[in-house]
């Protein structure tokens, strides 16, 4: 997969998705400590997501990083706005910010 096609893969996968993660390894088995923090918040708050693995294709991890300009995995997209990482999803997790947020835009789409 060449940049630009990770690139059109990622717009087409944000605007299709209401809630989409970008993660190391898949909802059901997470492969780092940080995904599998973001999949328990969302399966917490019972809101369907999708999800793409970047250890699958070596284009999709280094374009969804040029993509939002930030530099780690997991990223969370919801209504096809770039939220965050772990530490961002779990500190609005905690303030009811996500789950309003989720309420508003996931809903919505």
């Amino acid at each position: 997969m060449t940049d630009n096609a990770a690139q059109t893969r990622i717009q087409r996968e944000i605007t299709d998705n209401p809630v989409m993660l970008y993660m190391k390894g898949t909802a059901m088995f997470p492969q780092c400590g940080f995904s599998a923090r973001v999949v328990q918040i969302l399966n917490h708050l019972g809101v369907p997501f999708a999800t793409a693995n970047v250890l699958e294709d070596a284009a999709l991890r280094d374009g969804i990083k040029q993509f939002s300009s930030w530099p780690t995995i997991p990223q969370l997209y919801v209504g096809g706005e770039f939220i965050g990482g772990c530490d961002i999803v779990t500190e609005m997790f905690q303030s009811g910010e996500l789950e309003t947020l989720l309420r508003e835009k996931a809903t919505a789409a």
